[in-house]
């Protein structure tokens, strides 16, 4: 199996809820990014590889006098190094402007990446929404990074405010209840167990369905 059916998979069996709760198990307990990034639309879904990005606030923008060749720092070169089934996860700067947009994602879907994902906002929901292009986000707000922000370091390891570290090719995978982050190192365990859970809980729910007590269920099959 290559790495995108191994995703495919991921995508296809497992959701977030079910791979933190295997991670808890092992003693990984801080892997789930903070719960204000949400999904653009509930109904999208990031699985893929890790590529880092960060962001920094700019303390004296020149407003008026934009360098062309500073602003953004060196987003397009981290936007352009894009590979298939990477996700953009960007963190560093503050909410106080939009880290992403549409014209960002049509690249980075032409690119093949997976999604984007950032400790901060987005802007052009709609297009963005057209598109398809699965990001996640605090939520909307128009205002540019031009004189605000700059992009300083991309596949670099990066820290979110509640402790989570991303390294490049770790897995992020997003759903309508988080984003959660599965390190590269142990990602074959984690996702074997995961896929077992599942299981497990396919037999609960139809226990339960057919009348036994959640504590008989929990008791017979160790899982809940």
């Amino acid at each position: 199996m290559d790495d995108t059916q191994f995703l495919a998979r991921i995508r296809a069996e497992l959701f977030t809820c079910v791979i933190g709760d295997v991670m808890d198990t092992m003693g990984l307990i801080h892997q789930f990014l903070p719960p204000r990034i949400r999904p653009v639309d509930p109904d999208m879904v990031i699985v893929g590889r890790a590529m880092p990005v960060l962001e920094a606030d700019c303390a004296t923008p020149r407003i008026g006098h934009l360098d062309e060749h500073r602003a953004f720092g060196i987003m397009f070169d981290a936007l352009d190094d894009l590979k298939r089934d990477e996700v953009y996860v960007c963190s560093g700067g503050s909410d106080t402007y939009a880290q992403w947009g549409e014209l960002m994602s049509t690249r980075a879907a032409k690119l093949g990446a997976a999604g984007a994902v950032l400790n901060g906002r987005h802007r052009d929901t709609l297009g963005i929404r057209r598109l398809g292009f699965p990001t996640f986000s605090f939520g909307p707000y128009g205002q540019d990074q031009g004189v605000r922000g700059r992009v300083i370091d991309y596949r670099c390891t990066i820290e979110f405010p509640n402790g989570v570290r991303v390294h490049t090719g770790d897995i992020v995978f997003g759903d309508i209840d988080g984003v959660v982050i599965v390190p590269h190192s142990k990602e074959q365990e984690i996702i074997d167990a995961a896929l077992e859970k599942v299981r497990g809980e396919n037999k609960v729910r139809s226990a339960i369905e057919d009348g036994m007590s959640t504590r008989d269920a929990f008791d017979k099959y160790g899982v809940m």
